[in-house]
């Protein structure tokens, strides 16, 4: 008996299969979420907020326990992972993650909640982030949406970060504040990028086919050229790699460009050894998973340390 040309496998690739008539199939498509919540151990309290309604973002935030009612803090814009196409700000993983980077680096940090594939295909997600850090400029003088904001976000130290899929929207938030630029007094320090994901492996044909409107293998999103990178809009950068995951030659490939693009800031690359791909997600408790949140914190607390 002839099988159904509705369940004709068209293409497959590492997350999801395409069949001939055009459905897509995600292999890891259950994403658990949970609520934001004040947290009674490190004082961090959290709570989602609506940034667009159409299309729909919304975003995260995580405020450290305040020592002073008026304090003004350096602020974190996360973007989580998920091969474009799965987890959440609200995924029990990145929430954790989240409320630890603030509670130990005394910072307010902003999760991205961004349109996935194939709901929404990329480019939504670099629109969406990129849209999450211009409502987060627009507290600069104190009259945003956002109480939170207007009251203790220190906007002339900002930083991005994100881990693989994230990590790739870190850089492109990276080059447009380089090139588009924001608002006066809001200044982007540094970016930290986990494990990202860049071109050069076998997921290329993944990415193009998750973005109809690309221009290729060497589109700057995904594979990004010297002239890009010299243009990067912060002054540091700290990207991590893992010994065993397979995309660490493409990172290490975007250090050594950025490192002769003529960029104007300071990069520093840290492997972690013996590991594979986000491995800190699976045990956010465990040794070298506070090795390395420890390397990140230190990375985004370093003016503070270079003034004691």
């Amino acid at each position: 008996m002839a099988s159904s040309p509705n369940n004709e496998i068209a293409l497959k690739f590492r997350f999801f299969q395409v069949y001939k008539d055009g459905r897509v199939e995600l292999f890891y498509p259950h994403n658990k979420k949970i609520p934001p919540s004040d947290d009674p151990v490190t004082g961090v309290q959290s709570k989602d907020v609506v940034i667009s309604s159409e299309p729909q973002v919304s975003a995260r935030i995580f405020l450290p326990k305040l020592k002073d009612p008026n304090q003004k803090l350096p602020l974190l814009l996360y973007i989580h992972g998920g091969g474009f196409s799965m987890k959440s700000a609200s995924s029990p993983a990145y929430h954790k993650l989240c409320n630890q980077v603030a509670g130990e680096a005394d910072f307010i940090v902003v999760s991205v909640e961004y349109g996935l594939f194939p709901t929404r295909p990329i480019p939504a997600c670099y629109e969406d982030s990129w849209a999450v850090l211009q409502w987060v400029a627009s507290h600069v003088n104190g009259n945003g949406h956002d109480p939170w904001l207007n009251d203790h976000a220190d906007l002339g130290k900002v930083f991005i970060g994100g881990d693989s899929a994230g990590g790739n929207i870190s850089h492109t938030l990276a080059f447009r504040v380089g090139s588009i630029g924001l608002p006066r007094g809001v200044k982007v320090v540094g970016v930290v990028m986990v494990h990202p994901f860049f071109g050069g492996t076998k997921d290329d044909e993944m990415w193009l086919y998750m973005c109809p409107t690309n221009s290729g293998l060497n589109d700057p999103r995904m594979n990004p050229g010297v002239e890009d990178l010299a243009r990067l809009g912060c002054e540091r950068m700290l990207v991590f790699v893992a010994e065993k995951d397979y995309l660490t030659v493409a990172a290490k490939n975007y250090y050594e460009k950025l490192r002769r693009s003529g960029w104007k800031g300071t990069v520093e690359l840290v492997e972690n050894e013996k590991e594979d791909h986000c491995f800190h997600l699976l045990d956010l408790d465990g040794d070298k998973a506070r090795e390395m949140r420890h390397k990140f914190v230190s990375f985004l607390k370093q003016d503070q340390f270079n003034l004691l």
